[in-house]
């Protein structure tokens, strides 16, 4: 055992998913950093079992679905309802039931780095993913309510495939199809969770993209939402034509402009 290096030892646990032989040997070598890479590889193994429980958990539902005989089912949720600017995003994803992605969860639970490698697994690994929006002037015509009903239907109609059953985070879509709408439903399905990353994934990219045009308000740090900094560039500069004119602070901020 004195033989290997700390770093053969690293290399050698990452290969392992369970305790054996060599394992209970590193408990016994007197190395500080061999007992501090023994602690780290138990730590990440205890995290991944948490992460295949939580992933097992949300796919109940799937899979009870999947035992009626529905095989294509779509999860969807929609990000942007409370934010000052920019429009209203849905997405939709049919996930497939061979590929698992682990630490599905709550996009806003998720740090930026990881809320990006799971928009890249899920669109990598999905059977079909899709986006639907609606813009600014929707939601000042309709109301925000109704705009996102829009967005959530215009991700539907924007798969590739067609789904027998949908998942939808609190909302009902206007369709003959099947659905199931379930409060806080990224806790509950896999499928909206999934749905929930690649929603805001996609959106806070394009409010990035707008700070780029709109450089005083800041949208590349808050994404819209009526932040401090948000509501002291509203009174300062004014609205801008991305800003929702139905939402109360954005017309005080018109008033007194």
């Amino acid at each position: 055992m004195e033989k290997l290096t700390i770093k053969d030892i690293k290399a050698k646990l990452r290969q392992l998913d369970h305790e054996n032989n060599f394992t209970e040997s590193l408990r016994q070598d007197p190395r500080k950093g061999v007992q501090k890479a023994l602690k780290s590889w138990g730590q990440s193994r205890l995290r991944e079992k948490e992460l295949i429980q939580a992933y097992q958990e949300k796919n109940a539902l799937e899979s009870e679905l999947r035992s009626q005989g529905f095989q294509t089912i779509a999860g969807f949720d929609e990000v942007g309802r409370g934010p000052l600017a920019g429009p209203v995003v849905a997405a939709a994803v049919i996930l497939d039931p061979d590929q698992v992605i682990l630490g599905l969860d709550d996009s806003k639970k998720l740090s930026q780095k990881k809320r990006q490698e799971l928009d890249q697994a899920i669109k990598a690994k999905s059977k079909d993913w899709a986006i639907g929006s609606a813009s600014v002037q929707e939601i000042d015509r309709y109301n925000i309510y109704q705009a996102t009903r829009l967005a959530m239907k215009r991700a539907l109609d924007a798969l590739l495939l067609k789904p027998d059953y949908l998942l939808v985070d609190d909302m009902v879509i206007e369709t003959s199809l099947p659905q199931k709408s379930m409060v806080k439903g990224d806790k509950l399905s896999n499928a909206i969770a999934a749905a929930s990353i690649v929603a805001k994934q996609y959106r806070d990219q394009q409010m990035i993209d707008y700070s780029k045009d709109y450089p005083d308000y800041g949208f590349d740090h808050h994404v819209g939402y009526g932040t401090q900094i948000h509501l002291e560039a509203l009174r300062k500069y004014g609205p801008t034509p991305i800003h929702r004119q139905s939402f109360q602070p954005v017309r005080d901020a018109s008033r007194s402009d």
